[in-house]
């Protein structure tokens, strides 16, 4: 990353001009499929954006601590998900202690944050864009952020919609897709302001 571009601007680039969701098209399965419910979306997102920061952190130390020291950079997808697995598994636990309503309406997508490729993306990113410990930290953090956004925001828009005269066929998935293509169109209009490579 260049030196010129401070923390608070990646933070902020991360959420809006390059979000994980809308820019780059990662994680788009559970971000459909339970953003139906406003209530849903908000705890999946805020266990996305928890997952993200938490597994980003752990993956830097990893790589750049026992991965790059023994020469092990080639096993980086595997350490990573397995690092992304760990923390979803305790967080799930987590979850299902404190809020048994929260865990029982994710279901099945709550398991799946493991496969989200939104998750390994930022690792990945991260490692690919040479970031330091604390702008990598940031960057999911900032990451998670423009996720959960993304879902309550779509989460809030469908449920509008329900309501609304839709044509037959665009009613459901239709009228969902044409909708997340109008927010990655919305999202985009921030580019010109800060961007993050």
């Amino acid at each position: 990353m260049s030196p010129d571009v401070g923390l608070i601007s990646l933070f902020f680039a991360s959420i809006f001009t390059s979000n994980i969701l809308l820019s780059n098209f990662l994680g788009t399965c559970s971000f459909i499929s339970v953003s139906k419910d406003f209530n849903s979306s908000n705890g999946l997102g805020l266990a996305v954006t928890f997952v993200m920061t938490i597994t980003t952190a752990i993956n830097w130390l990893v790589y750049h601590y026992l991965l790059i020291p023994f020469g092990l950079e080639y096993l980086r997808y595997i350490v990573f998900i397995i690092v992304i697995a760990a923390i979803v598994q305790i967080s799930e636990m987590v979850i299902e202690r404190m809020s048994t309503n929260l865990y029982m309406s994710l279901g099945i997508f709550l398991p799946l944050i493991t496969v989200n490729c939104a998750i390994l993306g930022v690792a990945l990113f991260m490692q690919i864009r040479n970031y330091n410990f604390l702008q990598s930290v940031i960057f999911g953090l900032g990451s998670g952020l423009g996720w959960w956004l993304a879902i309550i925001s779509l989460a809030a828009i469908r449920k509008k919609v329900d309501k609304s005269p839709v044509p037959g066929p665009l009613k459901g998935p239709g009228i969902t897709l044409i909708t997340i293509g109008l927010m990655a169109m919305a999202f985009m209009g921030f580019s010109g302001m800060l961007n993050v490579q």
